[in-house]
């Protein structure tokens, strides 16, 4: 099975974890899409029309910002970060030294359960696309 493939079926497990869970995108630090398993419909029926390639390459640019804050508080390298909008939430991890997980979420998930879930998901993922 190919990397796409295998990183494929620990998001899509991620999902059946997470029912609030509404996409999940893989991707290189330097933006490259790697995988993606992306339905975003609002409660009230609405598309919202989520593009995996543009959502990865916002990924990595949100990578360089949240690593010149960790490391400018002193704080070490970038781990996770979560971004609370009105609808729902965006959680981006690191996967390893050479990719992202990001992780798109109604209002309505459990955000412990997310980050529960997820860490060991990107783990994992950071070990499939990893040098």
């Amino acid at each position: 099975m190919g990397i796409e493939r295998e990183v494929l079926v620990e998001i899509r497990h991620l999902r059946e974890r997470l029912p609030y869970v509404t996409g999940v995108v893989v991707a290189s630090v330097d933006g490259l899409l790697v995988a993606h398993d992306v339905t975003v419909d609002r409660p009230d029926g609405t598309s919202v029309g989520v593009d995996p390639e543009t959502m990865a390459a916002m990924s990595a640019a949100y990578l360089g910002l949240a690593q010149q804050l960790a490391r400018g508080a002193a704080y070490g390298d970038f781990q996770e970060t979560v971004t609370r909008a009105v609808d729902g939430y965006v959680a981006t991890f690191a996967a390893g030294t050479a990719a992202l997980l990001t992780v798109l979420a109604n209002a309505e998930i459990n955000l412990g359960l997310l980050h529960h879930e997820a860490r060991p998901v990107a783990h994992r993922v950071g070990a499939l696309v990893g040098p």
